[in-house]
């Protein structure tokens, strides 16, 4: 997860404190750092992108055969093929079967990449500098590769679960997100999932040492919505009134310059009480401080809204993000659309938002349909005893002294299908990166090699500790 700039800004001038924290250096695990390179760079070479040719198959039987080699059954692997993609569940039994599995999530698809537009061809993974380059490095195949090899390195160490674990990578994560709620389906009955596709942290953009860490129990809901004016239409040398790209961009006008009620869940209240206790800036510390404590403050909400990486974390945002209109250079158009689209706090309907929208855009002309897909509302996962115990004591071996903020995530994953069936699902990754090189569904994506070993370090010792 991205940390907001302004509060990695704020991280960088507390180096007294934040600062202390150094990575705890990995003793005894080179069998999971080697495998974790290796397995990261053969999966990054397979093009798993939706439509011709798509390869997620592929990275679905190097897991496969890599946990064979390692001592899994090939009947404790499933891989089961969905359109052009599949998904994978990998079984390492426990001892107990009363204990309700532990589930590793995560997702096998990347974004597409265009070789003319990257510096590196993006599915050729590259060493180079003390980074791993290519699509798919930070997002996540990277992380898949560590949290594979972790689980290898326990095997051959001799631990025995008492929880089953589970590894459940879906193969569309990325586009229509279908593989992720057929597993949550599937898996409705495991006791807590950590998904290894969100939290992590900051390094300081100066030093390289790390800042502040996060983990994610919820995730705002995503939602597209549509607006349509249609017309009669006709010659452009007779105007008439009623324009259809005219009427459109006057409620796209209303929509951006509108703002949704404030809002606060535990989760984003421990946020902001977080976030504060470590923001040097005394304005932004206090609006944080004031908005936990009441988040109708008017002064709170005109500083937090101010910044394009807080709003969103204090109410729903729907914002424009596409437009089409009109059929000649010399007719009256006859139609106008956009696509709205909207991160909603968790716990409201989409067609309440989208009536919402609607009387926001005050012209019954207007048309407002939901054309969400791959997308469902999800609750908060609860901030679990066991949970916080295990990632408070893994993330402190792997960096000791570093500050942990709980956070809502603002984008979309599969922890939403686990939550709608009613499994407490959250986003746990280890991985800390500078936020200048944040480059998950950008150009030249890479991660920094330094969390190889701080990152078995968290692994094996959460891996252990949930399942134990």
């Amino acid at each position: 997860m991205k940390l907001p700039v302004s509060l990695v800004s704020a991280l960088a001038l507390s180096a007294a404190t934040a600062l202390t924290a150094s990575p705890a250096l990995a003793a005894g695990h080179a069998e999971a750092e080697a495998q974790t390179l290796e397995l990261s760079k053969q999966s990054i070479a397979l093009r798993s992108v939706q439509g011709p040719g798509n390869e997620t198959p592929k990275v679905a039987a190097l897991y496969r055969d890599t946990l064979v080699k390692a001592g899994w059954a090939p009947a404790d692997i499933e891989i089961v093929p969905v359109d052009d993609t599949a998904y994978m569940i990998a079984t390492w039994k426990g001892s107990d079967p009363r204990l309700k599995p532990l589930v590793l999530s995560g997702h096998m698809d990347v974004v597409e990449a265009k070789r003319e537009d990257w510096v590196r061809d993006p599915f050729v993974p590259v060493v180079e500098n003390g980074y791993l380059y290519g699509r798919g490095a930070l997002d996540m195949k990277f992380n898949a590769a560590l949290a594979v090899s972790t689980l290898i390195e326990m095997r051959h160490q001799g631990f025995k679960p008492r929880r089953t674990i589970l590894i459940a990578f879906s193969g569309d994560e990325e586009t229509n997100m279908k593989t992720g709620e057929i597993i949550a389906k599937r898996l409705k009955n495991a006791g807590l999932v950590i998904n290894v596709d969100g939290g992590g942290g900051m390094l300081d953009e100066t030093t390289g040492k790390p800042l502040a860490w996060t983990w994610e129990g919820a995730e705002k809901n995503y939602a597209d919505f549509q607006l349509e004016v249609t017309n009669p239409g006709g010659h452009s040398s007779a105007p008439r009134k009623d324009n259809a790209i005219v009427q459109l961009s006057q409620a796209l006008v209303n929509i951006g310059a509108y703002h949704f009620t404030p809002e606060q869940s535990p989760l984003t209240k421990a946020f902001f009480e977080s976030a504060a206790k470590i923001t040097p800036e005394p304005k932004l510390a206090a609006a944080m401080r004031a908005f936990a404590a009441n988040p109708a403050d008017p002064a709170a909400i005109a500083t937090l809204r101010a910044l394009p990486e807080y709003i969103g974390r204090i109410e729903t945002t729907c914002v424009p993000t596409m437009v089409n209109g009109g059929h000649a250079l010399n007719a009256l158009p006859q139609r106008a659309t956009a696509n709205v689209n909207c991160r909603i706090f968790p716990g409201h309907k989409r067609e309440d938002i989208m009536a919402e929208l609607a009387r926001v855009a005050n012209d019954p002309a207007v048309k407002v349909s939901d054309v969400t897909q791959g997308s469902t509302p999800s609750p908060a996962s609860p901030m679990r005893a066991d949970f916080l115990k295990a990632t408070d004591k893994a993330i402190h071996q792997a960096y000791p002294g570093i500050a942990v903020i709980p956070a809502q995530s603002s984008g979309a994953s599969d922890s939403m299908w686990y939550r709608v069936n009613g499994v407490d699902s959250y986003g746990a990754a280890p991985v800390l990166i500078k936020g200048s090189e944040e480059f998950a569904h950008g150009l030249n994506e890479r991660v920094p090699l330094s969390n190889i070993a701080p990152g078995v370090v968290y692994f094996t010792s959460l891996f252990t500790d949930l399942a134990k």
